[in-house]
């Protein structure tokens, strides 16, 4: 009993640590210098862009501000047509610079912000490729990830809003100086009874933001897993015969409008909050217009302002006031993208141990792995998917793990694979613990089948050796294919191996049965000769008898490889060297096929129940079938 509360208590601190390091806030000047790092890392032309931007924003808010002044001074004091000529001379040239610089600064800014995100998008996707496979079933880390993906997937938020942020920003600060400057002869209480304002609207803004964030944004983030995949499912090629023939259609319409509600009812949520704000905005901007408007009005009548310096402080001070507005609202812009940069970033550096810093796997006629007292759990789960598994797999040898579903074949498999980490003991290779070795040099002694086959948009060969066209051995991807048993379907393809596989990309993209992607995915196994050779129930699409056909005929293409066979099928049990026989976890049996077949425990059960299916025109084998 302490053993296993042990166990839990080791399990539930290593799922709360990783929930930990899932939601970290990094602060709003630590988000500010990681996007400009990356902008400046993708682009050294930034700084100088985002630099005339910052010059020429005061420039085009006040120019015609302050040439307006002198306009309306030149006329009322009468000093003649040809000084004002000057004034709007002088004027209209610098407004043609300032334009043209402008100009400039919007056109080759906005491009540089996609670019931006595209390269933390194409970081993020790496990522996720390169974690360990057992984090992409762990909800959080998805979770995680899903907010990550909210944060680089449009121009408005997070990644690229914060870089639009704080370009706006510095913009709105150059205004808000250059207006300190115009008016800094003017009353200062009216300044600060402006900058109060702005600063309780500003207030307001960000607290609206925070709660949003928190009561609708971030608990969407499993609504967004839901309906990437319910998107995903319904208009999938390979499940249109299922929704039709099946009717599962209003099902699955059923299921969006629940989806639809949830989303609803969260927007709703958003927009009651945002509409408060706006109210308290409206009547705080109204204020701020009638006190400016009467303290000028008062100062004219009273003769201590002419015409023009009114039309000066008064287009002045509404843009001050706009600016500053602007600015304290760009600032919450700011910290709204920050959180979502925090999330982000929290992917980001997230150790999802996909530093792959280990030792090469030395070269090797001979592979022989060892399970020593291996058991393993899933994230979120009290039940042990392993228990206590002692298990060698020697040097060419064939191994048979049989078992129910879920009798634990697949994790075994998955362990092995080093997709998942033990959670107690250790798996040898030639007596070295496995996590000593780099990942993807352990990768290559492998060449997995498994029973889910992904077809990618590309030609057929590049399916098949799984390599950009340069790397691809177009005889070699043939003849695989030919010896997985696909020699007639590549015969009737037009293009041959050149031909597009599915149709996202290419109208003329041909798809595969299910019984020719399991055949496709023994050609890659056989493309990639690896020295281990491991069938995770690859052939479930084919019949009992083609299935045994198939594996006799694949073991003896891989000559002397050592392999793996999984199945809850025993079709290929008896040209193995070995069985293994998983029951809830457990390794119950271990030994010949003859061996367990005269030991008449739970693998001679579920052999002989299953033998009829291998009965092949009335002749039986080896004395049992």
């Amino acid at each position: 009993m302490k053993n296993n509360s042990e166990k839990k208590d080791k399990h539930d601190s290593k799922d709360k640590k990783e929930d930990n390091l899932l939601h970290n806030s990094y602060g709003i000047f630590s988000n500010i210098r990681f996007i400009l790092k990356n902008m400046i890392s993708v682009d050294k032309h930034f700084i100088v862009i985002m630099l005339i931007g910052f010059l020429t924003a005061p420039f085009m808010q006040y120019m015609w501000t302050v040439g307006g002044k002198f306009v309306i001074d030149a006329i009322t004091s009468g000093d003649g047509w040809r000084n004002l000529f000057y004034i709007i001379v002088v004027f209209g040239l610098v407004q043609i610079i300032i334009t043209l610089l402008n100009t400039y600064y919007n056109s080759h800014i906005w491009w540089r912000y996609i670019n931006a995100r595209m390269i933390m998008t194409q970081k993020k996707n790496l990522k996720v490729m390169r974690i360990n496979y057992e984090h992409l079933e762990n909800p959080d880390v998805m979770d995680c990830y899903a907010k990550a993906e909210s944060a680089v997937d449009n121009n408005s938020n997070g990644v690229e809003g914060m870089m639009r942020g704080i370009s706006e920003t510095l913009n709105c600060i150059s205004v808000v100086l250059a207006g300190i400057i115009i008016l800094g002869n003017m009353n200062v209480y009216m300044l600060l009874f402006i900058t109060v304002m702005a600063v309780l609207n500003f207030i307001f803004m960000d607290y609206t933001n925070k709660k949003t964030k928190k009561l609708v944004w971030d608990k969407l983030a499993p609504w967004n897993r839901k309906y990437y995949y319910m998107r995903a499912a319904s208009t999938d090629f390979a499940a249109a015969k299922d929704i039709r023939l099946l009717g599962v259609s209003d099902w699955l319409r059923s299921k969006f409008r629940v989806l639809m509600l949830e989303r609803y009812e969260a927007q709703r949520t958003n927009e009651h909050h945002w509409n408060i704000f706006a109210i308290i905005s409206s009547v705080n901007s109204l204020i701020l217009q009638i006190v400016i408007y009467a303290y000028l009005i008062f100062e004219v009548v009273g003769g201590k302002m002419t015409i023009g310096n009114f039309s000066l402080y008064l287009m002045s001070f509404t843009t001050f006031s706009s600016y500053v507005s602007e600015m304290l609202k760009n600032i919450g812009e700011l910290l709204a993208r920050s959180r979502e940069v925090d999330d982000f970033r929290s992917f980001a550096d997230f150790d999802g141990g996909e530093d792959d810093s280990g030792l090469p796997v030395p070269e090797s006629d001979e592979y022989e792995f060892e399970f020593k007292n291996v058991s393993f759990c899933y994230p979120k789960s009290d039940k042990q998917a392993l228990k206590n598994i002692n298990l060698t797999v020697k040097p060419g040898e064939r191994l048979a793990v049989v078992g129910l579903n879920g009798a634990g074949k697949t994790t075994f498999i998955k362990l092995l694979l080093r997709l998942y980490e033990p959670a107690e003991g250790e798996i040898l290779l030639n007596g070295v613990n496995i996590n000593k070795y780099n990942r993807e040099s352990y990768y290559k002694i492998f060449s997995p089948v498994f029973q889910s086959v992904e077809l990618f948009a590309f030609p057929l060969s590049e399916n098949v050796s799984m390599k950009t066209p340069e790397q691809t051995d177009m005889e070699k991807a043939g003849d695989c294919l030919c010896a997985a048993g696909l020699k007639e379907k590549l015969e009737s393809l037009p293009q041959g191996l050149y031909t597009e596989m599915l149709k996202v990309i290419y109208d003329d993209g041909v798809d595969l049965s299910g019984g020719e992607k399991q055949k496709l995915a023994l050609a890659r196994a056989l493309y990639k000769d690896a020295p281990v050779v491991i069938l995770d129930e690859p052939t479930a699409a084919l019949d009992a008898l083609a299935e045994s056909r198939l594996y006799e005929e694949f073991d003896k293409l891989i000559g002397h490889k050592t392999a793996v066979y999984i199945s809850h099928r025993l079709s290929s049990t008896q040209f193995c060297d070995h069985v293994a026989m998983f029951v809830d976890g457990e390794m119950t049996e271990y030994g010949t096929h003859k061996s367990l077949l005269e030991k008449g425990g739970e693998y001679s059960n579920m052999y002989n129940i299953q033998a009829q299916y291998y009965v092949n025109e009335g002749v039986q084998e080896n004395g049992y079938l």
